[in-house]
């Protein structure tokens, strides 16, 4: 049998009428609208009443079971709950969360986060005109950036299998999102079986039954056709593409990002990139890394600076700024006449430190929101794509990786020869700093994203699992201190004491020989900034939106200072002011001992990367695919 999805979801009949506004579903789940409606069942908004005093909406997906055979109706349901455990198993930005899954008279639901968005297909729909190639692009890429995570998935690959316009959100952050997993499998070589997909979108081999990576890259190809052309392939004679070039209805596409598009679209799958990681790597080379210098007005942001309104009489302007290609979270690093910063985009940039020019770039295979670490003509680094690299200063040449088994989220830290760093696979890594063998590693209860500081031959990290471990440089558990919820942020070490946040509102300062809690500070929402300490002033941000300077021995509150988002970024203290960034998309220095505003200077983005000081300016990342260099 082959099932093709078709535009429009048909219309349900009586019988098979949706919940009703108002309906609750488990005691728990209000619903408030349909979101869609389809032959086997509809996706409704709900609000979870199990958070009575926030608003907390998700959605709702509705399996209706028309088959009459006991054996059919068990196969739906099964696939029903194939979906859920999919779903249940990844864990990656694109990919929405899985809240809860349960049956109730003779339905199925899926209770799944709710993204606020449209999808790529009601957004070409609004759109007058051709959307633009810089735009499509920046889509293509976060795409390949799942579809690389859902390929590599294990302990089997996963192949989406049906990519198209519709099945594509972009949430309210500009970021991409996949929906509609209830045709995902779990792929297994040479299997053949029913052919489902959407017609247009679908690659040939997947009408026989045969579905692999290579057949998500085509409908890929043809998802990116569509949005270039507006032309529909589902009203389309099938597999035309080749008698379509896009540049043909599109001139304003160039040929190399046509030619990419092409390539995905090879009728034989031989042909086609051999990979998502391929295939990501080409649209990247359609585009160059520019430096924008700040006499092009065209450079640079159209929201600089309202320094006036905030009663600060200096203007900052930007040294120079240098574009990537995708988001940057991390810290830069420098060294001698270097910056080194890595990116989403897959990729550790080498920058000139004085005029912000291009040397080199180091792509991975995933995104990387580790920073890097420079020491002895060596650039350590961490990536999503599970490994751990060491990269020759200089040439940016792979000195040694280090796989691990899971994303590498956390930023290496050098001491004792080895670097040491975290994993998503719930370890914490010793690294040999030469070869680049594993020493040892130390298992945890969850994935380890904090970076380690070190005190006392100990060395100290925070744990998605709540704990903050003490382990010695022979891996030996020292202690552990268990807050109440994860510990991204990374430990700071001073005087005998560790300070670190967690994701339970509260900053705690522990005793570094026993980990006994000294003190602790409530802010309003979760800590994943990282603290320091200067002049006996613990420096710390919070999700509430503030950045607190707490005094380092009692934990009273000597300021805070409130900005317009959420501070994940780690505070830098130079020369008496205080440099760090906010999800409001703004750069603040502030002043350490009054937390009097200095300057504020705002990006195009939210800045969660932390900033880096070196010869009186500062180097900081933003979302809106930047790198700054400011004078402090």
């Amino acid at each position: 049998m082959t099932t093709l999805s078709t535009r429009k979801l048909p219309t349900r009949g009586p019988r098979e009428s949706g919940l009703a506004s108002g309906t609750i579903l488990q005691g728990r789940y209000h619903i408030i609208k349909t979101l869609g409606a389809g032959g086997m069942g509809s996706v409704y908004q709900a609000r979870d009443l199990h958070f009575p005093n926030v608003i907390r909406l998700c959605a709702v997906k509705e399996m209706i079971n028309p088959a009459s055979d006991p054996q059919l109706r068990d196969i739906a349901v099964r696939n029903f709950e194939r979906e859920a455990n999919i779903l249940a198993t990844l864990d990656h930005p694109a990919v929405p969360e899985v809240f809860d899954y349960f049956s109730q008279n003779d339905r199925s639901y899926l209770v799944l986060e709710f993204i606020n968005g449209r999808d790529l297909e009601a957004l070409l729909d609004e759109t007058e005109g051709m959307l633009s190639e810089d735009r499509v692009r920046d889509w293509a890429i976060q795409i390949c950036d799942v579809l690389i995570y859902l390929h590599n998935h294990t302990p089997q690959p996963i192949i989406f299998r049906d990519m198209k316009p519709s099945n594509v959100m972009l949430d309210q952050h500009d970021r991409i999102r996949l929906v509609d997993f209830g045709i995902a499998k779990v792929f297994e070589s040479e299997q053949r079986g029913t052919m489902i997909g959407t017609e247009g979108y679908a690659p040939p081999e997947q009408y026989r039954g045969q579905a692999g990576p290579r057949g998500d890259l085509y409908a890929l190809g043809a998802t990116l056709h569509h949005l270039l052309t507006r032309q529909d392939p589902r009203s389309e004679p099938p597999f035309s593409f080749a008698d379509r070039p896009i540049r043909a209805v599109n001139p304003s596409v160039s040929e190399a990002m046509e030619s990419v598009i092409m390539t995905a679209l090879a009728y034989n799958p031989e042909e086609r990139f051999h990979s998502a990681a391929a295939m990501k790597a080409a649209l990247q080379a359609t585009i160059q890394p520019q430096v924008m210098p700040v006499s092009d007005s065209i450079a640079m942001p159209t929201r600089r600076l309202a320094t006036q309104a905030l009663g600060v009489s200096s203007v900052v302007v930007p040294l120079w700024m240098f574009m990537c290609e995708d988001e940057i979270r991390s810290s830069p690093a420098v060294a001698g006449d270097m910056v080194y910063v890595s990116a989403y985009d897959n990729n550790l940039y080498a920058l000139g430190a004085k005029d912000g020019k291009f040397q080199w770039k180091f792509a991975t295979q995933g995104g990387m929101a580790s920073s890097p670490y420079v020491a002895g003509g060596t650039v350590y680094v961490g990536s999503e794509d599970r490994s751990v690299y060491a990269v020759n200063a200089r040439t940016g040449r792979v000195i040694w990786s280090c796989p691990t088994e899971g994303p590498v989220r956390s930023s290496p830290r050098l001491q004792y020869d080895h670097v040491f760093v975290g994993s998503d696979d719930a370890h914490l890594y010793a690294v040999n700093a030469a070869s680049g063998r594993v020493a040892w590693r130390v298992d945890t209860g969850g994935p380890v994203r904090s970076s380690p500081a070190f005190g006392d031959d100990l060395i100290l990290f925070g744990c998605e699992d709540g704990y903050l471990y003490a382990v010695s440089v022979r891996s030996t558990m020292k202690w552990r201190f268990r807050a109440k919820r994860a510990i991204t942020s990374s430990p700071c070490v001073h005087q005998g004491l560790v300070f670190v946040g967690s994701q339970d509102a509260t900053v705690y300062a522990l005793a570094l020989g026993s980990g006994w809690a000294m003190w602790r500070f409530k802010t309003g929402k979760a800590v994943v900034s990282s603290p320091t300490v200067a002049n006996g002033i613990v420096l710390i941000g919070s999700a509430d939106g503030n950045v607190y300077a707490l005094d380092m021995q009692t934990g009273r509150l000597v300021w805070r200072f409130a900005t317009e988002g959420q501070v994940a970024s780690s505070p830098l203290v130079v020369n008496g002011a205080v440099y760090f960034g906010s999800v409001d998309g703004s750069v603040y220095s502030v002043d350490v001992r009054t937390g009097e505003l200095r300057w504020r200077f705002e990006t195009q983005g939210p800045v969660v990367s932390s900033p880096t000081e070196a010869g009186g300016i500062i180097y900081i990342g933003s979302n809106d695919k930047r790198v700054y260099a400011l004078p402090a």
